[in-house]
């Protein structure tokens, strides 16, 4: 069901596909429309929205394997997720990561991911759901 954006951001992707696939695996983004330069992803009320950089500009672009990650962004979004573990592995397998360092702050873990085009963003768990050892 979709829901009415009351929030969003967007992406510029090398490679649009592979972006939205990344995203509705890892953090459970459900696809809701696409064309051929454009997919629009919901999580809640938060609209992703991928857009395909020009042809033109995007072979002038190079992602490494493993991406770079773009730490000198002036913005990083950020998601809570059941599991911040289950996120790190679906992550790597899908040619983007999850930084090992963790910390706490106001009820949540939470730690830095990068997608496969190297777009850092942040994952937030709440620490009523993790389960001690």
């Amino acid at each position: 069901m979709s829901v009415v954006a009351t929030s969003g951001v967007f992406i510029y992707a090398k490679d649009r596909h592979r972006l939205a696939h990344f995203y509705e695996s890892v953090l459970g983004f459900v696809l809701l429309e696409e064309s051929d330069d454009s997919a629009t992803l919901q999580f809640g009320s938060l609209h992703l929205i991928i857009h395909a950089i020009p042809q033109h500009i995007a072979a002038s672009i190079v992602i490494t394997s493993p991406p770079q990650p773009r730490e000198d962004t002036a913005l990083k979004f950020f998601f809570t997720v059941p599991s911040i573990a289950a996120c790190r592995s679906a992550a790597s397998q899908l040619g983007g990561g999850v930084f090992s360092d963790e910390w706490e702050s106001s009820g949540f873990i939470m730690c830095n991911a990068f997608d496969p085009e190297g777009n850092i963003f942040q994952l937030r768990e709440n620490i009523s759901q993790v389960s001690s050892p």
